[in-house]
């Protein structure tokens, strides 16, 4: 029998705080066990594993990420779309950074497959649409966007951007710009 009040859940979300307060790479059973004040034991009852824990944390991630933009791109299309879109990762990354690392956790097909991860696939090419691309541009133009947002989110939580003019915004509104222009311009082959 777990601790009273212990559940899959309570961990999970308990573990991603944790993810936001130390880095999800601290995200441990261990961890959570002093978190909770009990015994590592009294977790496997709800979680197998760490990894278990973290592919939760994961899951919790891309759901939250998938209900947030479905509700910033509600009626939006085109450059609106991207921009909304691209925001909900960055705000996200900024007030949740263990969840966003979480959720690029490598995931196996069949937890992938279940997963919000799906919904994240048919937002960017329901985006896509909007610039008129077929295969197999449009899978070009989905990592390309996925480049972009996730390499620019990810060099601006390290601070590699706050060391010099102009400031971070200002260069997060140019670098949409130009995807945006890429995407409507998109080389043909």
């Amino acid at each position: 029998m777990g601790y009273a009040g212990l559940s899959a859940e309570r961990l999970t979300r308990a573990g991603a705080e944790l993810a936001d307060e130390a880095g999800f790479e601290q995200v441990t059973l261990s961890a959570l066990a002093r978190r909770f004040e009990v015994k590592v034991a009294s977790l496997y009852s709800h979680v197998k594993n760490s990894q278990d824990l973290r592919t939760r944390i994961a899951l919790l991630a891309l759901e939250e990420l998938a209900d947030r933009a479905a509700d910033a791109l509600a009626g939006r299309a085109g450059k609106d779309a991207l921009t909304a879109f691209a925001n909900v990762f960055r705000d996200y990354a900024r007030e949740h950074p263990g969840r966003y690392a979480s959720a690029r956790l490598r995931l196996d097909h069949e937890t992938a497959a279940a997963s919000a991860a799906v919904r994240h696939s048919r937002m960017t090419r329901a985006i896509l649409r909007g610039y008129d691309l077929t295969e197999p541009d449009q899978t070009h133009a989905v990592r390309l966007m996925g480049s972009v947002v996730h390499g620019y989110v990810d060099l601006e939580l390290a601070g590699g951007f706050s060391h010099s003019a102009p400031d971070s915004q200002e260069s997060w509104s140019r670098v949409l710009d130009a995807l945006d222009a890429l995407l409507r311009n998109w080389p043909q082959t």
